[in-house]
């Protein structure tokens, strides 16, 4: 087998895989297909055992990135296991949507923090678990969304968040370039059917309309997502660190779609 990559043999610490659907899964199996190793972990031991089949033989650690007590255990078990590891995959995001959407201005402040602690300051606080066990050409990849410009309602207050997550993205990378040569990068995605994002208000009509929004005209696939972040986290993209690459199958650019500016008006029309 061709490692046009150069992964075979790496050992990538793989965070957030919850299902089959999620994007951790699908990076973690295009891992496996160029001779990778990904190291799993997850956040308790109910995940680990809800989606054991998925790990195969695999290590599978346990961490709840909010507490830190757990994130040292963590970094003591990698270490004695897996002393050498060529990468990270955060992806690993919480926002409390059980009482519905809200406006912005009314998110209970804890309902921020936790968000702000689970899906941003954990990329630091692993990074750093991690920083003795990196290669030091190691590579770094979280995932955001493809743009934290659009004020989408159901989102809530993620988006917030994914901005201070992109800018962290920056902030790690120069803090890092210090002591070595440790990549941090963002796949920013547009919208997914994964597990998580099903428990976001109303995303099955954002979903719809991000669909037609593309410029293909279907939607984006997980897969493809998944695929960026390969590259990211292999030498092939060694000249790359502290972006954000959007993926979003040219969503972003084709918002005045002819088409879809003219169903908004018929519908405006109907509607009179």
């Amino acid at each position: 087998m061709s490692d046009f990559l150069g992964l075979a043999g790496k050992k990538v610490v793989v965070t957030g895989v919850a299902g089959r659907r999620s994007i951790a899964h699908h990076v973690a199996q295009a891992l496996e297909q160029c001779g990778a190793e990904p190291v799993y972990v997850v956040q308790s031991e109910a995940v680990r055992e809800a989606a054991r089949q998925l790990f195969g033989e695999r290590d599978v650690f346990v961490c709840d990135v909010q507490r830190q007590e757990d994130v040292d255990r963590l970094r003591e078990d990698l270490a004695a296991h897996h002393p050498r590891v060529a990468g990270l995959v955060h992806s690993i995001a919480f926002a409390n949507y059980s009482e519905g959407p809200k406006p912005f201005h009314s998110v209970p402040r804890a309902d921020f923090l936790q968000a702000v602690d689970v899906s941003c300051y954990s990329l630091v606080a692993l990074s750093n678990a991690l920083r003795e066990l990196f290669e030091r050409t190691a590579s770094v990849v979280t995932m955001s969304i493809s743009t934290t410009r659009l004020a989408a309602e159901n989102y809530g207050y993620m988006a917030p968040i994914k901005a201070a997550l992109d800018s962290t993205v920056v902030f790690l990378a120069k803090s890092f370039s210090r002591f070595s040569e440790v990549r941090f990068n963002a796949v920013r995605s547009g919208p997914l059917k994964t597990a998580s994002s099903a428990g976001i208000p109303g995303f099955v009509e954002s979903y719809m309309f991000a669909t037609r929004a593309t410029l293909r005209g279907r939607a984006l696939e997980t897969r493809e997502v998944a695929d960026t972040a390969l590259f990211l986290l292999s030498p092939r993209s060694s000249g790359i660190n502290a972006q954000g690459i959007v993926v979003d199958a040219g969503m972003g650019v084709n918002l005045f779609d002819e088409q879809i500016v003219r169903r908004v008006v018929a519908a405006e029309g109907d509607g009179a």
